[in-house]
């Protein structure tokens, strides 16, 4: 159903107030103006003198110009000294009889020049009038003006409680769910929704009540804001669209202010949806410790609660919500009756990861040579904004490569620029550098092609790459739901190679930085596997995790070990790296012929591809040493 917007056209509002500055600037402009004519145009200031005097001078030659005006004479006397532009301007005024000639009052029209002037007819007086009413009316023009913008600025101060939200749902290219490739689920739930709005006496009927509310939950990118869109646009109703953020303002109670006039304007066009995007930051756990219970924002988030409490049956208002931290919302939002369902919206399948390149690619010239299932299946873990960026860059980089059509070497530098940042081949490196660079990353190769459980060796550079000095990459040949102990273990082997082959062909005393980020990374997955998987073998089976986003907790309450589990876990995250370093060792002993042949197609080449790899270490095998049991 088609409805008029709520809010005013902001294009003819500021257009308005913009019409009204520049008239303002222009009454000011004009204002100066002519106080600064009526200033220069001044007459001079002339000494008035009797006519006697006037007569008895100019017969005495004093005189070198006079101009009668009516009964006005206007006098230049022979001692004037002329002005900066050497014009001489007069000195004295007198009046005589304005009906005789001056040489019958007496005036001796061989001794000075006399001119005649025509009187002004009317008009004069009208010309000093408007002289002295236009200012003041451009002055109370410009004072209407100031008290204006000094009103609306006030009632710009007052309108902090009116709610931000953006109204959707007149436009004419509306998104629908067949504008969105993938999260079939998710449309499916979806759609339930679109039902409900569209035919809510279906579901009276039969008793049941409409849900008020439904939390969208996903990692970022994953397109949560599009399918509440779109949700909207298969109703055909009204869309209000708002930031958890946009209801808190410095000013105390602005924030359920606001919730309280969004709510007001969704009744006043039910039936309609709002959507609140990125929820979590005005729904919060309460009782965290931080403002207490005069926190503004947990103000705004009781007010959201007694509004959605509050809907009445047959008002047909849903409220969607986007959320990437589901974990830190408050219990109070998520009990039935408010959020009465949550959609939760996973990173794409390969599948879907196909249907959506397809749908980013349909706008642009791409050669026929593109694969893009290969795409799909290389791009494992990468949310639907990861591949729209993918496409873009292919297509930026095809553009600047002056190319009619996008290639599938654009694709593969615009997708390996997106996985692990641009090339810096302006980098300068010593040879020394690039052999040590070639050890490093041909060690990680060698022990991630040996281990059983590893995945497959997809391209190794020596090329620095965004802040690496080179990369060694491994990409799984399939979508994986669960990763095992093994392929855990073959990871943090795999992930210390390049330390260890730095060990063993240089010199334990030779190691360098190269290996930081790794032993970074190798630490951070060792201890996940403890605290957060249970794989350690003596707190095997125990989970010691605490939420990353409950920083104050962690402050405030202590935690759930004791410090002879801490020291445990530390020991078992040690053991589980040493482990690693062993087998990495065993296996890079084991294989020096082909460690050594990969660094030198490294050295020679810079980037080697899977192929080039798999011929490189084509018969290296795994120790018995390295071997899990």
């Amino acid at each position: 159903m088609d409805k008029k917007p709520l809010r005013p056209n902001r294009k003819t509002a500021n257009s308005k107030n913009k019409g009204m500055k520049n008239a303002g600037f222009i009454s000011l402009v004009v204002l100066f103006a002519l106080i600064a004519l009526a200033f220069t145009n001044q007459a001079p200031n002339l000494k008035q003198i009797d006519s006697t005097q006037a007569i008895r001078d100019a017969n005495s030659g004093r005189y070198s110009k006079i101009v009668k005006t009516g009964n006005e004479l206007i006098i230049t006397e022979k001692s004037a000294k002329p002005d900066r532009t050497g014009n001489v301007k007069p000195t004295l005024k007198a009046y005589v009889d304005g009906s005789a000639s001056l040489k019958d009052q007496g005036f001796d029209t061989k001794k000075v020049a006399i001119s005649y002037s025509p009187e002004a007819q009317g008009g004069s007086n009208w010309v000093n009038l408007a002289g002295q009413i236009v200012p003041v009316i451009l002055i109370a023009g410009f004072l209407y003006f100031m008290m204006r913008s000094a009103q609306g600025q006030g009632n710009q101060a007052m309108s902090f409680g009116k709610s931000r939200a953006r109204l959707y749902g007149n436009e004419k290219d509306k998104v629908t769910f067949a504008d969105i490739a993938g999260s079939a689920e998710s449309k499916q739930d979806l759609e339930e929704v679109v039902e409900f709005l569209k035919f809510p006496k279906k579901f009276a009927g039969m008793g049941a009540r409409i849900p008020k509310g439904v939390l969208l939950v996903g990692p970022p990118g994953t397109g949560k804001t599009m399918l509440a869109r779109a949700a909207a646009g298969e109703a055909n109703v009204p869309f209000f669209s708002i930031s958890g953020s946009e209801f808190v303002e410095m000013f105390v109670g602005v924030g359920a202010s606001r919730v309280r006039d969004l709510f007001a304007k969704a009744k006043k066009n039910a039936p309609c949806i709002i959507f609140v995007d990125e929820i979590d930051a005005v729904g919060r756990r309460r009782g965290s410790g931080m403002g207490g219970g005069h926190d503004e924002r947990e103000q705004t988030l009781n007010q959201i609660l007694v509004e959605m409490d509050g809907f009445e049956q047959g008002e047909n208002v849903i409220v969607l919500a986007a959320t990437n931290r589901a974990d830190v919302l408050d219990p109070a939002l998520l009990r039935p009756g408010r959020f009465d369902r949550r959609v939760n919206i996973g990173l794409p399948d390969r599948r879907d990861r196909e249907a959506i390149l397809k749908v980013h690619f349909a706008k642009k010239p791409l050669a026929k040579t593109v694969d893009i299932d290969a795409l799909a299946a290389k791009t494992a873990g990468s949310s639907g904004a990861d591949l729209a960026n993918i496409t873009n860059e292919a297509a930026i980089i095809a553009a600047r490569n002056s190319r009619s059509e996008i290639t599938q070497h654009d694709v593969t530098e615009a997708f390996e620029r997106v996985a692990i940042g641009p090339e810096r081949k302006s980098k300068v490196m010593t040879n020394k550098d690039k052999e040590v660079t070639a050890y490093h990353e041909a060690g990680h190769a060698l022990v991630g092609h040996v281990l059983p459980d590893s995945d497959p060796v997809h391209k190794v550079t020596i090329i620095p790459r965004g802040g690496t000095g080179g990369v060694t990459w491994f990409i799984p040949p399939e979508d994986r739901i669960y990763v095992s102990l093994v392929q855990f273990k073959d990871m943090l082997a795999r992930g210390m190679g390049g330390r260890i082959a730095e060990e063993v062909i240089l010199g334990a005393d030779h190691i360098t930085t190269g290996a930081g980020n790794d032993l970074q990374n190798a630490a951070e997955l060792a201890r996940d596997m403890i605290i957060n998987q249970g794989m350690g073998k003596i707190l095997r089976d125990q989970v010691f995790h605490v939420e990353d986003a409950m920083m104050i907790d962690r402050i405030v309450h202590e935690r759930e070990y004791s410090d002879d589990t801490a020291k445990v876990i530390d020991q078992e995250v040690e053991a589980l790296i040493t482990e690693a370093a062993n087998r990495a060792r065993v296996v890079i002993k084991a294989n020096l012929s082909h460690l050594e042949k990969l660094k030198d197609e490294l050295l020679e080449k810079e980037t080697v591809d899977a192929d080039d790899v798999l011929k490189a270490l084509a018969g290296s095998k795994l120790p018995q040493a390295a071997a899990l049991y």
